[in-house]
């Protein structure tokens, strides 16, 4: 029998609410579909130049969100969904970053992230028999944020305003706000205002 395609605001609220997305579903046959659309629009945004307007265009149609003019994102970009991205104002996604977007990211105004930043909001299930399936929680980093080069983010993890995440830190737990944090894995070293 088909499997039914749902809409891109049924997949976010399903998204939200934590439904794991399980082998035979319409849930993920829908990200399947929606995955299908994304690797098109990124081998298009990142094989040839396109001017910062285009960029927007391209990244603007694989979000399903307008992008704010003043963001700047320089491509390469990698997500296998892209349907679940929310940028604030003037953001900067510096090159080869890599969001596994399914559960959800959200950036805040003014963040900033470095090469290579890897943020993943899909965690599988631990038993053996059931490892396929996957568990999305959203990852949220405030405002003012700078994420260093090679950072990657768990499942989960909120980064408050004004932060700053070390390079090459693997941020496993929230980071408060107003936070130097650092290492692997990622812990809070001081306060910095």
């Amino acid at each position: 029998m088909p499997q039914k395609i749902l809409s891109i605001a049924q997949i976010r609220s399903l998204m939200k609410k934590g439904t794991p997305m399980i082998f035979g579903t319409d849930l993920l046959q829908s990200f399947y579909e929606y995955g299908q659309e994304a690797l098109k629009i990124t081998m298009e945004l990142n094989n040839k130049y396109h001017t910062p307007e285009k960029v927007h265009e391209l990244f603007s149609k694989l979000i399903a969100r307008k992008v704010d003019k003043e963001c700047l994102i320089l491509p390469p970009f990698y997500t296998e969904f892209g349907k679940n991205i929310k940028l604030g104002k003037r953001v900067f996604i510096n090159t080869c970053c890599h969001f596994q977007d399914n559960g959800g990211i959200e950036l805040g105004d003014n963040t900033m992230l470095g090469s290579n930043v890897t943020i993943v909001t899909l965690n599988h299930d631990f038993d053996p028999k059931t490892r396929c399936n996957t568990t999305p929680k959203p990852v949220k980093i405030g405002k003012n944020v700078w994420i260093g080069a090679n950072v990657t983010i768990l499942p989960g993890v909120c980064i408050g305003d004004n932060s700053i995440i070390g390079a090459a830190s693997v941020v496993t737990k929230d980071v408060p706000a107003n936070t130097l944090a650092y290492g692997v894995p990622c812990r809070s070293i001081r306060k910095i205002c």
